[in-house]
């Protein structure tokens, strides 16, 4: 894919002696979504990381829109890619709207004192995620669910072309879960946003995601479409579970149903 935004090319991580990613290749181009799938163990959240740069690969690198992610400062790093991790419940004195701005370091003078530009990037961030009213609310009295959503508007105030998302909708309710699905399907679209992002939900990767990307031990099994990936035999073969897919009757997505 020559025009692809993010370019995951044969990346390997250990720790310690573990391997836990090999040889994984992966491209993303500008107003797609890649949802990274697999079992528990799997590797994703190791994937993500060192998309980010968090993680160094033992092997080969990551490129943002061409450039190599490990070699960026800090700060350039953040205007090429945001990070949603998974929310946790924590303290903190920060308000909302405090946590939000946290996204616009990067573009902060030395001063670090924010601008006009700065406070209605921030604002746009709140509205997008339903959080305006919560923005002098301090972080550690919200739900996971609310605390999840400020973790995206802070990564789209960061105003990037990129966006990596761990398990984005972990603890969101099936409301919410749609909403925040629909608004990065949204991003992504209208911005031309590169995403990808890590998901359980096998049923929530049918109906939002434009490819699939199947991790297993590390290793990328099989990348497609959702009708390509999400098939009972790959499957059934990925999470040692027995299951059927059938269609949803008003997309025809594939649709995961487990046997218990």
């Amino acid at each position: 894919m020559v025009n692809a935004m993010l370019h995951i090319e044969n990346l390997s991580v250990n720790y310690g002696t573990r391997e836990a990613l090999r040889a994984i290749s992966l491209e993303i181009n500008p107003g797609e979504i890649v949802a990274l799938i697999g079992p528990n163990g799997a590797g994703k959240s190791t994937l993500i990381r060192a998309a980010s740069g968090v993680l160094k690969p033992r092997l080969g690198r990551v490129l943002c829109a061409g450039e190599d992610i490990t070699r960026l400062p800090n700060h350039l790093r953040a205007r090429r890619l945001a990070v949603v991790p998974q929310a946790r419940q924590e303290g903190g004195a920060f308000t909302v709207a405090q946590t939000v701005m946290l996204g616009r370091t990067a573009y902060l003078g030395w001063m670090g004192k924010p601008g006009e530009s700065d406070e209605r990037s921030v604002a746009n961030a709140l509205k997008m995620t339903s959080l305006t009213e919560f923005a002098e609310r301090r972080v550690a009295e919200l739900s996971g669910g609310e605390q999840q959503r400020v973790l995206v508007a802070r990564a789209l105030a960061q105003a990037t072309r990129i966006m990596l998302l761990d398990e984005p909708t972990s603890h969101l309710d099936l409301q919410h879960q749609a909403g925040l699905l629909k608004l990065i399907r949204t991003l992504s679209k209208d911005y031309e946003l590169a995403v990808l992002m890590a998901l359980h939900d096998l049923n929530l990767v049918s109906l939002f995601a434009d490819r699939v990307a199947l991790l297993v031990d590390g290793e990328l099994t099989h990348l497609g479409t959702p009708e390509e990936v999400l098939t009972e035999e790959i499957i059934q073969r990925a999470y040692h579970a027995t299951l059927s897919v059938t269609r949803h009757l008003e997309t025809g997505r594939p649709l995961v149903v487990l046997h218990v």
